[in-house]
């Protein structure tokens, strides 16, 4: 791989990994209570927060790099502050983990969600009148027996924030070594003469992992459906 691919598509290939594995890990713990939250708590604004959550999905991914400018750019709301404390988004590869992971969550909840409202309730309340805690019960019988879906959504969740590209490069740029990752390093590439060859490394790279999360997904998800279910 070091060899077929140059200097420059090497550097972009690792900072794809480097940022879809922090968005994932850093958005995974929230991505999970939301889930959890919106398949089993009734409170009110239940749809708004779920329509929030889902709007990357319907948002131009140029609109939602734009609004995350707006707001943790140095000059905006949020960003002013945490630029006081030395924490800049902007223009740098953490930003980019920023908007993997917001344009991923989507997809991370939805998996999460259908897996624990396919969990029966009736085995929740079965270890309740038992005495455990709503915690306990959470950690014990809600979360081992939705891991298929735990695992899918985060797998499906790092294969969308390696493919990030409009939200990605208006908020973060396009950077070389710091913010072009393999999509902005495919458009980078096509706008150079002869950079075509180079664009085509990146583009198979991309469909590889793809379909290789695609299939780990659909595995990993069928091993530990059925240790869960004791098959």
């Amino acid at each position: 791989m070091t060899d077929w691919l140059g200097p420059e598509e090497w550097k972009a290939v690792s900072l794809s990994l480097r940022v879809s594995f922090w968005a994932t890990l850093a958005s995974l713990p929230l991505g999970i209570l939301t889930a959890y939250a919106l398949a089993r708590w009734s409170f009110p604004g239940k749809q708004i927060v779920n329509g929030l959550v889902h709007l990357p999905l319907i948002l131009p991914p140029v609109v939602t790099g734009y609004l995350l400018l707006l707001v943790l750019g140095t000059r905006g709301p949020v960003g002013s502050l945490l630029a006081d404390w030395g924490l800049v988004f902007a223009f740098r590869w953490t930003g980019a983990a920023v908007a993997a992971a917001i344009m991923a969550f989507p997809l991370m909840v939805r998996a999460i969600r259908l897996s624990i409202e396919a969990v029966d309730p009736k085995l929740e309340e079965a270890s309740a009148t038992l005495g455990a805690a709503p915690l306990w019960v959470f950690f014990t019988v809600t979360l081992p027996m939705a891991l298929p879906g735990i695992v899918a959504g985060t797998i499906l969740a790092f294969a969308k924030a390696m493919g990030e590209f409009g939200a990605t490069i208006t908020f973060v740029s396009n950077i070389p070594g710091e913010t072009r990752t393999i999509p902005s390093a495919i458009y980078a590439f096509l706008q150079v003469p002869g950079g075509e060859g180079s664009a085509m490394k990146l583009v198979i790279v991309s469909v590889v992992v793809a379909m290789g999360a695609l299939l780990l997904s659909e595995g990993i998800g069928r091993r530990v459906a059925a240790r869960v279910g004791g098959r």
